[in-house]
């Protein structure tokens, strides 16, 4: 063990796992302490990753360096692409998980990285000195010293689990909570709050009756999240969907009086867009039936994970009301759902880099900061390992804005408006998600890992060539055109204006007549001088081409917002100086102390003239 190590990250989920990935990576001494080192990158909850937006978050990630793409490549059983019947902002990749393959992975990824040492243990306590951090104390009473320190709690800060009204201490079923350090964060001067999250029961597959459900079968061509070379799916699993009903409803509603989300023994938000079951079936009373996806949880195993019936009810009841769902009449439990409450500290006592303003050297990462799901845990773990090791190295702190990824989207979210419910990314939140798409994710972002040195070499010669590819090929498509007699027949079979001249096969693909689905005929009349591209390279080629318009309309008003992103704002900037602030906008600016006019402008009570008013008073 070193006797001061660079980066000490504490937790071992998705944002621990990238934290210290990253910061050893790029060159860091890095220490990562879990209460058990069997459960490093556990899929707590539903074995997936990718969804809507949180597809993006993940490609973004692999751009920049970091592992979750390439640990979901390798254990993924199901791929599907979302939304393919919208436009390519949409698009949103998603895999079904093998659960223990990925732990596995990632574990294995970890030991080969010789920068990571791991200690398991409990930290109950960070040693701070004048200011900045020096360490932590665990439960053993050992100290380790650090430089920089990345807290990944997850919901382990005096988690408690709620079944009925059977409640007892845990961040995750038969684990135990953490205890001490919450308080001791607070005492430094932390504002702390309460959150809750839950997971539905676990069957034993086995018991199921399958064709009483609908099958969902995966992607006919399974795409893939990482830019690497992994390999695509080649064989894939059924996920399955049924439907509850009222007989379902009825028997929940048996055990809504021991609910502890009614009886208000729960205290803290549950995630909105993810509600329990019986939290639905309050709220939407007037629905009679909602879906369940029936997933598996890996190659080799019985085990299913029950998406969509997420409850805290009495073991008896869950038991009783999911044997009313078609499909579940012999249904056996492997394990109930539950509700887990754990403390968080609101966001907006962060920074872009997710270093907090009170300590310095101090970084949080993932649930610590109010948001639920893997995908957003993971890429706050990569940007906080990144900067936990660029402050070590005394380099500039490495940053996402909103025009560059989602992951600077969430950050921005996070930090200028906080959160009161646990946050999870939609692709609504991302003004410029048309520029922000899941297949250009590499386009934007693996020069930026490359040059702080966590995308390798191989991965930035990739990039040059393709941005090359994609570049000689719309050349092509601009300059090859296409006599009337050899489109004009197809021209009316896709209801599209004939040709009276030879057009460019450019001005064809403008048309909106003609979808992203015909534009491969279109595609024949080139004559590729080298060799043809790949399907990547068509596609990214092509939307180019087709929302060109739309595209450059997004660029202009991110360069006009982006002129405000770089109008800095001192931290020690003394607001009260300026009389003619509105009193609500004084408040919060001294309060969120923004480190920039942008990031000043998306603050809530913070007015237009507000921020005129700065502008004049910073000589803008």
């Amino acid at each position: 063990m070193h006797e001061t190590y660079d980066v000490i990250v504490v937790g071992a989920g998705h944002a621990g796992c990238e934290a210290a990935h990253a910061a050893a990576t790029m060159g860091s001494k890095v220490l990562l302490i879990t209460m058990n080192m069997q459960t490093i990158a556990q899929m707590s909850c539903n074995p997936a990753m990718g969804g809507v937006a949180k597809g993006q978050i993940v490609r973004e990630v692999d751009a920049l360096g970091g592992m979750s793409g390439i640990i979901s490549d390798i254990s993924m059983i199901q791929f599907r692409m979302l939304n393919r019947s919208k436009g390519p902002a949409m698009w949103s990749p998603r895999c079904q998980s093998d659960r223990n393959v990925f732990a596995n992975e990632w574990r294995l990824a970890l030991e080969r990285n010789r920068n990571v040492d791991f200690w398991q243990d409990s930290v109950n306590q960070v040693l701070v000195k004048d200011g900045r951090v020096e360490g932590v104390k665990t439960d053993m009473g050992i100290t380790f010293k650090a430089k920089s320190i990345v807290l990944t709690n997850g919901t382990f800060l005096n988690g408690r689990i709620f079944i009925g009204q059977k409640t007892f201490g845990g961040g995750r079923t038969a684990e135990r909570s953490v205890t001490g350090l919450t308080e001791q964060l607070v005492q430094l001067g932390f504002e702390s709050g309460r959150m809750k999250t839950g997971t539905p029961p676990r069957i034993d597959g086995r018991s199921l009756n399958y064709e009483a459900m609908e099958e969902q079968h995966g992607d006919e061509n399974p795409g893939k999240f990482s830019y690497s070379d992994t390999k695509n799916l080649t064989k894939q699993r059924s996920c399955w969907i049924t439907y509850t009903n009222t007989d379902v409803h009825e028997t929940l509603k048996e055990g809504f009086e021991k609910s502890p989300m009614f009886t208000g023994r729960i205290k803290g938000l549950g995630p909105r867009y993810c509600p329990s079951i019986e939290d639905k079936i309050n709220r939407f009373a007037d629905k009679d039936r909602h879906q369940i996806f029936v997933e598996p949880e890996g190659w080799d195993t019985v085990e299913v994970y029950v998406n969509g019936f997420s409850t805290s009810l009495p073991e008896e009841i869950q038991q009783k009301a999911l044997r009313k769902i078609p499909g579940f009449e012999n249904a056996k439990m492997f394990r109930p759902g539950y509700a887990v409450e754990y403390d968080f500290f609101p966001p907006t006592q962060l920074k872009h880099t997710l270093e907090t303003q009170l300590i310095e050297n101090l970084f949080f990462a993932g649930q610590i900061n109010g948001t639920t799901g893997y995908e957003e845990a993971a890429c706050q773990g990569l940007i906080a390992g990144m900067n936990a090791h660029q402050k070590v190295v005394v380099k500039d702190p490495f940053t996402i804005s909103r025009s560059e990824g989602y992951i600077g989207v969430l950050i921005d979210d996070l930090i200028t408006k906080g959160t009161e419910e646990p946050y999870r990314m939609f692709t609504s939140r991302a003004e410029y998600r048309t520029l922000l798409r899941q297949d250009n994710a590499d386009l934007r972002l693996t020069e930026k890992g490359y040059k702080v040195g966590l995308a390798s070499d191989q991965r930035y010669q990739n990039i040059q060539s393709k941005r090359q590819q994609i570049a000689n090929l719309i050349d092509d498509i601009r300059t090859t055109k296409v006599k009337p007699e050899e489109i004009n027949q197809w021209l009316s079979e896709t209801s599209s204006s004939q040709l009276k001249e030879k057009t460019s096969v450019y001005g064809l693909i403008k048309r909106p007549e003609i979808g992203l689905a015909e534009v491969d005929f279109l595609l024949q009349f080139l004559q590729y001088p080298g060799e043809k591209p790949n399907e990547e390279t068509i596609e990214q080629a092509v939307i180019e081409i087709k929302y060109e318009d739309y595209l450059g309309r997004e660029r202009i008003n991110a360069e006009k917002i982006g002129k405000w992103e770089g109008l800095e704002i001192n931290s020690d900037f003394d607001y009260d100086r300026i009389k003619a602030l509105s009193f609500e906008g004084r408040d919060k600016l001294k309060r969120l102390k923004p480190s920039t006019i942008g990031q000043a402008s998306r603050i809530s009570g913070v007015s237009p003239s507000d921020i005129s008013i700065l502008l004049v008073y910073m000589g803008r």
